[in-house]
């Protein structure tokens, strides 16, 4: 019987192989542990096993083995992670995971063996599930009840008060230009969880395919427009000098593979740091934006319908930013993901900070106040944090 495969990478090899054996494995295959959740959580999907390379470049298999045994539905599902060589420090690290990761393989992988072995761990899970209570791992963030409570009060009474000034931007903005009134997007915020971001639309319609060609205009690229103008700036270097210094076959660090290339782990996250886009995405005098979204814009006007994400419990009055998927995807690794750990918001401490210096703030900078964030926010910081933002809504950028 085919086993239903949930497939998290990118390596080819393997993939080709397990398609090609359609009578053992029906395949869907996901690039990284954002795609995961949006397909197990959103769409719903459901899967008799999970097959997970161990090294990817954002959040590592184990992590997202971790997140997936969370979720109540897939706590009982299999796991297996496999890496491109063998790696006995992940081995101790997954045996010290108890009870999150089934299996461990390297490469070569037999096909057949890995049907049989998934087929005996889900027959393993459909005898015992019932007869077992199964505590996650991870732990989804809770807003705090003080917390909850004052963004539930204050966003209804913003609501109520600035009804008005609702009425009066539909208004405008129907006038100016056809369209939806108002713009929902796929945002990421707390625990990675993907929901519907409200703001009054203050583009033309159609502006987000036009992203990649304002791609230029970035203001978080501008640090590295010397070297994304140098010649093969972009091409990966495979030939990492500590592999150089090591026996034939062997490598400083787990394989990669990435653009057809295989790569040691530790050589692809150096030139990354140097050849990577921007994660962010700021562009000033943007060309798609209408007279009257510069307007709402300049007056944070256009933020207020996430006071329906508030009260919905999306978001808070204050936490960090929620990002679009495609900023997300870039801020899975274990340095920056503590910032969706934290409650997201419609003003947080880099907006506030952003603003404190004119608009002039390093990627390096933002992510830092993020995770800063997460860690030690408080009520009544985040009552400071209010006081600092409203002088700060009117900006002089157009940004």
């Amino acid at each position: 019987m085919a086993i239903n495969l949930l497939y998290i990478g990118s390596w080819p090899d393997l993939v080709n192989e397990l398609k090609e054996n359609s009578e053992l494995f029906k395949v869907t295959t996901v690039e990284n542990g954002v795609q995961t959740q949006n397909l197990l959580l959103k769409k719903g999907e459901k899967f008799d096993a999970i097959l997970c390379e161990a090294v990817l470049p954002g959040m590592n298999g184990l992590s997202i083995a971790k997140m997936v045994k969370g979720y109540a539905n897939y706590a009982t599902t299999p796991f297996v992670i496999f890496s491109l060589q063998k790696d006995f420090g992940l081995f101790k690290k997954l045996l010290k995971a108890k009870g999150v990761v089934d299996d461990y393989y390297s490469v070569p992988i037999d096909v057949k063996k890995l049907h049989k072995r998934l087929t005996f761990l889900k027959d393993y899970y459909d005898k015992y599930r019932n007869k077992k209570e199964v505590t996650g791992v991870f732990q989804r963030y809770k807003i705090p009840f003080v917390k909850r409570t004052f963004d539930i009060i204050v966003s209804l009474t913003a609501i109520l008060l600035l009804s008005p000034v609702f009425i009066l931007v539909a208004i405008a903005i129907r006038l100016e230009s056809k369209g939806s009134i108002i713009y929902k997007s796929k945002r990421v915020g707390t625990g990675y969880k993907i929901f519907d971001f409200y703001k009054f639309r203050s583009m033309y319609t159609g502006a987000d395919a036009k992203l990649k060609d304002l791609e230029h205009l970035n203001k978080y690229n501008a640090a590295k427009k010397e070297a994304e103008n140098e010649e093969n700036s972009q091409e990966l270097n495979t030939d990492c000098p500590r592999c150089k210094e090591l026996p034939e076959g062997q490598h400083c660090s787990p394989l990669l593979f990435i653009d057809g290339k295989y790569i040691c782990e530790y050589w692809y996250k150096e030139q990354k740091k140097g050849m990577a886009g921007s994660t962010f995405i700021k562009i000033k005098d943007d060309p798609r934006i209408t007279k009257v979204g510069k307007f709402i814009r300049n007056t944070s006007i256009d933020e207020l319908p996430q006071l329906f994400n508030v009260l919905k419990g999306d978001m808070s009055i204050v936490g960090n930013r929620p990002l679009p998927l495609y900023e997300a995807e870039l801020l899975t690794s274990d340095d920056w993901s503590a910032r969706f750990m934290g409650p997201a918001g419609i003003t947080g401490l880099w907006q506030v900070e952003l603003r404190s210096k004119k608009g002039e703030m390093s990627e390096e900078e933002r992510k830092s106040l993020d995770n800063e964030y997460s860690k030690n926010y408080s009520f009544w910081g985040d009552i400071k944090l209010i006081l600092r933002t409203i002088p700060a809504l009117l900006q002089k950028e157009n940004v």
